[in-house]
């Protein structure tokens, strides 16, 4: 159902409250590039520390100015079974085609307690769910055999695979249907994940460089496997660059370089490290994204 390059868009802030404005033209930014979706309110977005209230803003306004030209992803994932219910119903209120919810973090549940989670919020909502599996944010990683039991459940459409370990994301494509849509959640994974089967990737570096993304994507689906390899080689400093601290530090720094968005970010998080920024700055010019 969901496939390509999908970007984990970016909470642009502006003094402390939600910029409607910068957020509304980033979403123009992105569907001009060719993204082949927008999820907004994950990870990348500064969901944690979103007060309910910008979580249904952020959700709206992405809804609003996509206007149906791409699918809109929100992120309503949490670690309370009945708020992930709550915020996927605000999601499909406002018009957004699915929902990412990441696997339930700090009260970890066994693998019988993420399927029950994943099959009520099912259940209660109705709306496609992509599953977000991320064990170095939760402490608790989705087995195969429990991706493949979780595939079962008719709105469960989809993974976005961060665990970094192939050999699972192999098992996981083996074990579930073929039209289970299984996406990388790791830039620099996105090439080899999509020789084994996957989809597309949901994407951090599409803020900054949507357009290389969406590139390597269709030149591997158009059988180019030369063009998106060197895409991928090209690409693999700014991925690395991007995760040299905590997502979405260095991704919000260099939006600000590109003039996208401001840099402002919410704590516990902190602005990137001068050695890093140099670092980031060096990787951009040479990419010719500054």
């Amino acid at each position: 159902m969901f496939s390509g390059v999908l970007t984990a868009l970016v909470t642009p802030f502006n003094d402390g409250v939600l910029d409607e404005r910068a957020l509304a033209e980033l979403v123009e930014l992105q569907i001009e590039a060719g993204v082949d979706g927008l999820v907004p309110c994950g990870s990348t977005g500064e969901s944690a520390t979103l007060s309910h209230a910008e979580h249904r803003r952020a959700v709206e306004v992405v809804v609003a100015v996509a206007r149906g030209r791409v699918p809109v992803v929100a992120g309503t994932g949490s670690n309370s079974t009945q708020e992930a219910i709550e915020l996927t119903r605000h999601a499909k209120e406002a018009g957004a085609d699915g929902a990412l919810l990441i696997s339930p973090y700090y009260n970890k549940p066994t693998q019988a307690g993420i399927v029950a989670h994943y099959a009520e919020i099912a259940r209660e909502t109705g709306l496609p769910l992509i599953v977000y599996n991320i064990p170095g944010r939760t402490q608790s990683n989705i087995l195969p055999e429990t991706m493949a039991r979780l595939a079962d459940i008719e709105q469960v459409v989809g993974v976005k695979e961060a665990s970094g370990d192939l050999q699972q994301v192999a098992k996981v494509i083996a074990l579930c249907p073929d039209e289970f849509s299984v996406l990388a959640g790791d830039d620099a994974l996105t090439l080899p994940m999509l020789a084994l089967g996957g989809e597309g990737v949901i994407s951090t570096s599409a803020n900054v460089a949507p357009s290389e993304m969406v590139e390597m994507g269709r030149a591997w689906r158009a059988g180019d496997v030369e063009r998106a390899r060197a895409l991928h080689y090209r690409l693999l400093p700014l991925f690395e660059v991007l995760f040299c601290e905590t997502n979405p530090i260095p991704v919000k720094a260099a939006m600000a370089l590109r003039g996208l968005v401001g840099e402002e970010i919410r704590l516990p998080l902190t602005p990137i490290t001068q050695p890093n920024r140099e670092r980031l700055q060096v990787v951009m010019k040479e990419l010719g994204l500054v």
